[in-house]
């Protein structure tokens, strides 16, 4: 009996929890469709203001600020007339609209926020990423008698004292105050005065430099930037300015999206650089011959101008600089682990021509403001297109030609991909970079502008200013079936998984040519008669179509690639073929009449200062390989 009502008190239980299920769906599809309202309200409020915004002209000059803009502009900078976009990024954030500002290395940014400091009333609160690029800039301002401050871990105590009185006095002589993020991440003191000079009517602005480090996809994401999210909640009054050289339309939405400034204006200058030639070479296996490479290319077309040469890592600076020294070459390393008195010295003496070439690490980057920079090389491969955009950027900043150079070999993917393969798509923008490396055939300006979003065919006006639309160099091409290659590929890699072994670049190369450990060497295979240079090509283009892909694993010491079958593996033993095309560049063959007149030119150009404009006479190493679609 007792069993009974218990058996009912259960069942009437059960009843109730079944009715609650049925609750809980039926509210869970009235929450998807309210989320699914709320997100299309957002997508047309977003639409409606940009709508808006766009059909607001920016540029005109009859703005209430515009004669003070112009005064300040000619009295304080020295400016007579505006580059492209300024005037609409400064007319928008003194209309208290938020914007992100897309401009080249060189462009202009800084001013978009300098100037309208000086005419608003308040405090423009500038985050800036580098305290060496903070101190640089309020050096120069100062210089100007410009009211511009910073605040950081190295401020004297007394100095940052004065200036946090400042920010809630109305009648300090501050109208610029720089920070980091992570001053601003970090210090409720600090947010509580910008909570006081919001309530005041004293906090201007925000302007948020290198803004695409807010983006997880950014080349170069700050974890400090991610507090930056509260600041539109905290003080929905206060613009926000993004400014950037670097950043695609996706890292551009994640960026609006993080910020909580989705349908604001962005401003995107076009990213092409006419004054520069890009080229991609081929580097020597040894590091002495990739250094001598390097010197020579310095000797034979800059002497005694300036340039940076970036390296992979600290050790390499090292190298490298000593190495140039050695070819009667005036060079320095530049790093981090350097203490802050050294490197000052060493930015200090290549600023004034005391010394010709930096070597460094990306350290020696943002900020780097030297406008007669006629080289940039890259001794190794740069991580990213974005970053070697920004990186080869700071070539030619006086719009005077001047020439980006990038080494290019097999082996340094794999040095990079270890370094960046725990980063949210770093494999990803690694191989972009490499693709862009051994593509033999598009302009190399062609593909930076399509990374970057840009519909302008930069090809047509590119001429001989990048290696592979140099009017000299002749192309040939041929499509080759490579599909008993890549399953060649695949039964080395089966046999070395079959014995318990891994194979890394080095060692699948060394299989695949009949050298190295025999055990290594798979039944039935046989050595390939292809160059060294040409297998290669072979597995990065491979690596970069997915039919072969890379699997690290960790040792107390380093990161290892190790290289497997790919996700394009089983397409391939299903019986799919596979096609590349193998390009080959040689310099055309001149009538008699033109090589009088290249031996001309080339007597002339050897006299010329501008020696940052003459032709490559190394060929570059793009005998590349892509796959066909």
């Amino acid at each position: 009996m007792a069993t009974d009502v218990l058996q009912q008190q259960l069942s009437d239980i059960e009843s109730k929890i079944l009715s609650a299920d049925t609750e809980i769906q039926r509210l869970r599809s009235v929450k998807q469709a309210l989320l699914k309202k709320r997100d299309e309200l957002k997508v047309r409020i977003t639409q409606q203001t940009q709508e808006e915004l766009a059909r607001t002209d920016w540029n005109k000059n009859d703005y209430p600020w515009h004669e003070q803009v112009r005064k300040y502009a000619k009295e304080t900078f020295h400016i007579n007339d505006f580059r492209p976009l300024q005037v609409p990024a400064i007319n928008m954030t003194l209309s208290g609209k938020d914007c992100i500002l897309i401009m080249p290395t060189g462009g202009g940014k800084s001013l978009c926020y300098q100037l309208p400091a000086l005419v608003s009333d308040g405090i423009t609160i500038v985050i800036s990423p580098l305290i060496s690029l903070m101190e640089d800039q309020v050096m120069a301002l100062k210089r100007l008698n410009y009211p511009a401050a910073m605040l950081s871990a190295t401020t004297p105590k007394e100095e940052a004292q004065t200036i946090n009185s400042a920010l809630t006095d109305p009648k300090a002589p501050i109208k610029l105050l720089y920070i980091t993020p992570e001053r601003l991440a970090k210090s409720k003191r600090f947010m509580a005065k910008l909570e006081k000079m919001y309530k005041d009517g004293q906090f201007a602005r925000l302007a948020i430099d290198e803004v695409h480090c807010c983006s997880q996809w950014g080349h170069d994401f700050r974890p400090d930037y991610k507090f930056l999210s509260i600041m539109k909640r905290q003080f929905p009054n206060v613009p926000i300015l993004g400014l950037t050289a670097t950043a695609t339309s996706h890292i551009v939405a994640d960026v609006q999206s993080m910020l909580g400034i989705e349908g604001c204006i962005v401003l995107r200058a076009p990213l092409d650089r006419p004054n520069l030639r890009y080229e991609i070479h081929p580097k020597p296996a040894a590091q002495k011959e990739s250094i001598k490479f390097v010197a020579d290319i310095i000797r034979r077309r800059f002497r005694d101008q300036s340039g940076i040469v970036y390296c992979f890592s600290i050790k390499e600076t090292e190298e490298v600089a000593a190495g140039l020294r050695e070819c009667g070459i005036s060079a320095c390393p530049y790093h981090a682990v350097m203490n802050a008195d050294d490197r000052s010295s060493v930015h200090r003496r290549w600023a004034k021509n005391k010394l010709q070439v930096v070597s460094a690490t990306v350290a020696f980057g943002m900020g780097i403001d030297k406008p007669d920079v006629r080289f940039v090389i890259h001794h190794s491969l740069s991580k990213s297109l974005d970053n070697y955009y920004q990186e080869s950027g700071r070539a030619g900043r006086d719009d005077k030609l001047a020439t980006c150079i990038l080494l290019y070999r097999f082996g340094d993917i794999f040095r990079q991909s270890s370094s960046v393969f725990t980063e949210r798509s770093g494999q990803e923008n690694l191989y972009a970079m490499v693709s862009y490396c051994i593509d033999g055939k598009r302009c190399r300006r062609t593909i930076l502008s399509e990374h970057f979003g840009e519909d302008s065919d930069i090809a047509v006006n590119c001429g001989s200013k990048c290696d592979n639309c140099d009017p000299d160099t002749a192309v040939t091409t041929k499509e080759v079936d490579v599909t008993d290659i890549v399953k060649t590929l695949y039964k080395i890699l089966d046999n070395a998984s079959a014995k318990d072994e891994r194979l890394t670049p080095l060692k699948l190369l060394d299989a695949w040519q009949g050298k190295g450990s025999k055990k290594l060497k798979a039944e039935g295979v046989k050595s390939t008669s292809m160059s060294r240079e040409r297998c290669e090509e072979v597995l990065a283009t491979a690596l970069l179509e997915g039919y072969l892909s890379e699997d690290f694993h960790c040792t107390p010491y380093a990161y290892i690639s190790y290289i497997v079958a790919g996700p394009m593996a089983e397409a391939v033993k299903g019986g799919n073929k596979v096609a590349f095309t193998f390009r080959t560049r040689s310099k055309r063959k001149l009538s008699a009449a033109e090589d009088n007149e290249s031996v001309k030119k080339q007597k002339t150009s050897s006299g010329s200062k501008e020696k940052g404009a003459t032709k490559a006479s190394q060929p570059s190493c793009s005998d590349g390989i892509v796959i066909i679609d």
